[in-house]
């Protein structure tokens, strides 16, 4: 099992944000092979989480605080200090959803939103360290944003969490960049201008990789999710966009074997 070490300044943790837990669960326990433990402490307001045999993948909860949105995959980027993170986000550009709040001994949580208007989560780890699996089916393996203001979203990552970056394209069909942590790729950056529906805003989709790209997408139809982006090669394996049974997008990728 590939073990997903904590990288200060790197994706370290997805939640779902979902207008009726209750109905998604099934969805993706069938899906992906996770088991829900459903937190019986006040203290963490019913918050899920999903385990893929007995190891930490992801969260579940209702409207997070300072939103307006549901049904929504939330990214959440790793840091030593999210007082010092968050004020480094006003500094860059960005915008404070709600300040930094402790959440039991776990960690520290805020939510803020980017440069280029992309909702992100910021998670200075205490007991919970973020998902404990990387790379295998069920697990994530890519973050990849589309932004609306691309030239914008560089800098803020840059100035916020140091990344530096590799360029895939910078064509206006195809720009693409991949954000670079202590010699680690991490995420990638998408110029959505020409991509994104209108009114529809920056975004974080985060990939789970399946050992059958066609054979998932038929799952998720089955079991009243929606095929959004047909699957389609690519260097980094078969990959379709979906959405769970109340439009939560996300995206699903074949598990390249390394060589």
């Amino acid at each position: 099992m590939p073990v997903k070490d904590y990288l200060v300044d790197a994706p370290c943790w997805i939640d779902l944000t979902s207008s009726d837990p209750g109905r998604v669960i099934p969805f993706y326990e069938s899906l992906f092979g996770w088991h829900a433990d459903v937190s019986d402490d006040p203290e963490y307001g019913g918050y899920t989480t999903f385990l893929r045999d007995g190891v930490s993948i992801a969260g579940l909860g209702g409207q997070m605080p300072g939103t307006t949105v549901t049904d929504v995959w939330n990214t959440y980027i790793a840091s030593d200090d999210a007082e010092a993170t968050v004020a480094k986000v006003t500094e860059a550009g960005g915008q404070v959803l709600f300040p930094p709040m402790q959440v039991g001994d776990q960690g520290k949580l805020s939510l803020v939103v980017d440069a280029g208007g992309a909702v992100t989560g910021i998670w200075e780890a205490g007991q919970h360290r973020g998902y404990g699996t990387w790379g295998e089916h069920g697990a994530p393996v890519w973050h990849e944003q589309f932004t609306h203001d691309y030239a914008a979203v560089l800098p803020f990552y840059e100035s916020v969490f140091g990344w530096t970056y590799g360029t895939l394209g910078d064509s206006d069909e195809f720009r693409y960049s991949q954000g670079i942590v202590g010699g680690d790729m991490v995420a990638g950056i998408m110029d959505g201008a020409r991509i994104l529906p209108e009114g529809t805003p920056s975004q974080w989709r985060c990939y789970f990789g399946v050992d059958d790209t066609d054979a998932a997408v038929d799952k998720v139809v089955e079991l009243g999710g929606t095929l959004v982006d047909t699957p389609e090669d690519s260097p980094f394996g078969r990959v379709a966009g979906v959405t769970d049974p109340l439009g939560a997008r996300f995206q699903i990728a074949s598990i390249v074997q390394s060589a």
